[in-house]
C-alpha cells in the first residue's frame, strides 16, 4: 500500500473505533466469502464486520487510546459495534458455534479491554430492552402494590363510615343513642 493509502486506512479505523461502543476482534481464517456475508449479516445492523491489517490497526488503536496489540496476530477482522454490543456479541457467539474458523480473540467495551471469556459472558446476557423491560416491570409491580399498601386503610375506613351509617339508619339497633351516652 502507498503510504497515503495506509494513512487514510489509519485514519478510517481510529475514527470507527471512536465511534463505537465496543469493537470484537476475530480471526476469520477459513471462512469463504459467503459465510463472511452471513457473519455480517448476522450481526445486525448497528455492527460492521472488517477485514483489517494488524499493523495498521494496532497504529489506529494507539491514537484512538485503545489497548488491542495482544489481539492482533494472524488474520484478523474486527466488528465495530455502534449499537448494542450484547446482540453483536450473540451474533459472534453464534456464528463461531456454527463454524469453528471463526475464533473471538478478544476487543474492548467502552474503552475496557476483554478477553474472549468476557465477551462469552457479555454475549449471555439478555438484551438491553430485555432487561429495561424487567426494570420496567419491576417497578410498575412495586408501585402497584404501593398504591394497594396506601388504599387499604381508606378502604377499611370506608367500609366502616358505611357500616355504620346503615346501622344508624336502621334505628342504631343495639346501639346506645348519644344522649344515653352521654349519661
Amino acid at each position: 500500500m502507498a503510504t497515503s493509502d495506509k494513512n487514510a486506512a489509519v485514519a478510517e479505523i481510529t475514527e470507527k473505533l471512536r465511534d463505537s461502543n465496543a469493537a470484537v476482534v476475530t480471526s476469520y481464517t477459513g471462512l469463504t466469502v459467503a459465510q463472511l456475508k452471513e457473519l455480517r449479516r448476522s450481526l445486525g445492523e448497528n455492527a460492521q464486520y472488517r477485514v483489517v491489517k494488524n499493523t495498521l490497526t494496532k497504529i489506529a488503536a494507539k491514537e484512538a487510546g485503545i489497548q488491542l496489540d495482544e489481539h492482533l496476530k494472524g488474520s484478523t477482522a474486527v466488528a465495530f459495534v455502534t449499537g448494542d454490543p450484547v446482540t453483536a456479541a450473540k451474533g459472534l457467539r453464534d456464528f463461531a458455534k456454527e463454524n469453528p474458523a471463526l475464533v473471538i480473540k478478544g476487543g474492548v467495551l467502552d474503552g475496557k479491554a476483554l478477553t474472549a471469556d468476557e465477551i462469552k459472558k457479555l454475549a449471555d446476557l439478555e438484551s438491553r430492552e430485555v432487561l429495561l423491560a424487567k426494570l420496567a416491570g419491576g417497578m410498575k409491580a412495586s408501585m402497584a402494590k404501593a398504591a394497594a399498601t396506601f388504599q387499604a386503610p381508606l378502604t377499611k375506613f370506608a367500609r366502616t363510615a358505611d357500616a355504620l351509617r346503615s346501622k344508624v339508619e336502621q334505628g342504631g339497633a343495639g346501639t346506645p343513642a348519644p344522649a344515653e351516652a352521654a349519661e
